[in-house]
């Protein structure tokens, strides 16, 4: 039986009465309804980017829109996926993010986020943000590299969740310990690090590079298994800390990691970065046989390499860093108080590196800010004694509860004067806060990668973030810990290849509104309350360093479009070059 004509189809309408999308009624009712889908994207967050748009910006914005349309119906489909040879399953943009990293990583689109102005990352985890492959293959040329635990690693069950974490040792006599691969070694004695990679038993050094790492990032098989829950992958996370962070804290490589992870971001369109690091693990100078007392010698080595990033080739367009000091939120009071005290003493001593206050680790199991309340009214007391002011940069809400206390964290980081949010993941679900949190500006400092891996999400499809953008909450686009995460490096293109991709409303506009907030609540130097949120209303129209980078940052983002608009212009074939 032969299908019906486009006749047949018009006669059968006809006959049967069905209205024809040309009748007026039809098309008045068509009218009305794009004007209500108008009159909802008005209380986005992006609207007066997209509305102020240069003519270029415009052109690059629907050239953007228009080889992600055409990425969707060729790169992301599974006739795709059949031509080469692949599993016959479904892919898609916005699927998960390990099943997804490989075929972004090729597309046109990646090639665009990846040139594209990011800003700056106000969200990270300095022990987190280096590929660990690469310090490990780094130490190998430092002399005095050891590594130790607390059981012997003898079994594949032994080297998968047994304590393992390096050192530097002044004195050889370390390397006569016994084989720490073997039933005979003395727990937490030092090891050579290229005695114990050369005789590591499943293949030797290459094979113990890649234990380390799978030790050290929450690899792909964990990274998709939602189905074992938030705690579980914790856990693996929480231990990559130990085993990355006691590596890096020897000068030596520390200077190594820096220089990495400032050119990584430079390259990637990151020009600044607000760095968060928890000051646990003990810092040693080079050729040292005790560790440091304090943190100084860390933050000075800081201040060193960032100087000398800057006034290198390389590095001259990258305009800085500082750091939010961080104390586990799952410490007891006279821990957190302690830390507490270091915090301010080494803001006095580095008044330029350190920019506020936070408390971190999982949030489900760690105490509430509730609970934290005394601690952090006796911080802010001891700051104004000490001539000081810290100001706070609150996690809050990095949760699937609703109405918990990990979630009503929420309420009492916007309460205790937060300047930001890190992720507020549920803050979507509370409409009172999110519109206080726009009357006080605060910013969301969003994770999407790490709240998929880390089992927040299923996917970026599933992510909350369209729900905060649609109500007009500033937000930025950050990458949480990608050196841990599965990223490989230090920049932000996956999860804004990601956000682009995956959310239909956000387009090339949507992400430059993203990146220009970043660059807006960047903690460029120590502000008031009151310059704090003057200077960010003010935005490019103001004075000071935020007016003359948010400037910089127009200036590069209108040559961005302008690239966009040249290498991609009408005539560009769209269909070649997946």
């Amino acid at each position: 039986m032969s299908r019906p004509t486009a006749e047949d189809d018009a006669s059968w309408e006809a006959a049967e009465g069905v209205p024809s999308m040309e009748d007026n009624f039809i098309q008045n009712w068509l009218e009305g309804r794009d004007a209500l889908v108008a009159q909802e994207k008005k209380q986005r967050s992006d609207r007066v980017f997209r509305e102020n748009l240069s003519p270029t910006a415009a052109e690059a914005c629907a050239i953007v829109d228009q080889i992600r349309f055409e990425e969707q119906q060729t790169l992301w489909t599974r006739e795709y996926e059949d031509s080469l040879g692949g599993k016959d399953v479904d892919v898609f943009p916005g699927m998960m993010f390990m099943l997804a990293k490989e075929r972004m990583e090729k597309s046109k689109l990646w090639k665009i986020v990846r040139r594209m102005p990011k800003g700056a990352l106000l969200h990270c985890h300095l022990q987190a943000m280096v590929e660990p492959e690469f310090l490990i293959r780094e130490a190998f040329k430092i002399e005095g590299i050891h590594c130790q635990s607390p059981v012997p690693l003898v079994s594949d069950q032994d080297r998968l969740k047994s304590g393992f974490t390096f050192s530097y040792q002044k004195s050889t006599a370390a390397t006569t310990a016994s084989s720490i691969w073997s039933s005979s070694y003395e727990t937490d004695k030092p090891v050579s690090m290229v005695t114990a990679a050369d005789t590591f038993p499943n293949g030797g050094r290459e094979g113990f590079i890649k234990w380390v790492v799978s030790r050290s990032t929450i690899t792909p098989d964990e990274s998709i298994s939602h189905h074992e829950g938030l705690n579980e992958v914790w856990r693996k996370f929480s231990s990559c800390f130990l085993v990355i962070g006691s590596l890096i804290t020897y000068e030596p490589v520390f200077r190594i990691f820096l220089q990495k992870m400032f050119g990584q971001l430079l390259e990637d369109g990151v020009q600044w970065v607000d760095m968060r690091a928890t000051f646990v693990q003990p810092f040693m100078k080079e050729g040292a046989e005790e560790y440091d007392k304090d943190f100084s010698g860390l933050f000075q080595v800081i201040r060193e390499e960032l100087e000398k990033f800057k006034s290198s080739e390389e590095g001259k367009d990258f305009w800085g860093g500082r750091m939010i000091w961080t104390s586990l939120r799952i410490l007891e009071k006279r821990a957190i108080i302690s830390d507490m005290k270091a915090c301010i003493e080494l803001k006095k001593a580095f008044p330029d590196l350190i920019a506020g206050y936070d408390l971190v680790g999982q949030e489900d199991l760690g105490r509430p800010l509730q609970d934290l309340v005394p601690e952090l009214f006796w911080f802010k007391k001891r700051c104004m004694e000490e001539g000081v002011d810290i100001p706070f940069f609150f996690h809050a809400g990095e949760t699937l509860g609703d109405g918990s206390t990990t979630d009503e964290n929420l309420f009492d980081a916007v309460l205790l004067g937060t300047r930001r949010i890190g992720h507020g993941f549920s803050l979507f679900k509370h409409p009172l806060l999110i519109d206080m949190i726009k009357e006080k500006k605060i910013l969301i400092e969003s994770c999407p990668v790490s709240n998929e891996v880390l089992r927040l999400t299923s996917s970026i499809l599933a992510h909350p973030l369209p729900a905060l953008l649609a109500r007009g909450v500033p937000v930025s686009l950050c990458n949480d810990d990608p050196g841990l995460l599965g990223q490989g490096v230090s920049g932000m293109t996956h999860d804004f290849w990601q956000a682009l991709q995956g959310w239909d409303n956000l387009g090339l506009a949507g992400l430059g509104s993203l990146a220009e907030n970043s660059v807006r609540w960047a903690a460029f130097e120590d502000y008031t309350s009151k310059e704090w949120v003057h200077e960010i209303k003010m935005g490019a129209v103001g004075k000071g360093v935020r007016a003359e980078k948010l400037k910089e940052w127009i200036q590069s983002w209108e040559k961005f479009c302008q690239w966009i608009v040249t290498e991609y212009g009408a005539d560009e074939d769209f269909e070649g070059d997946t």
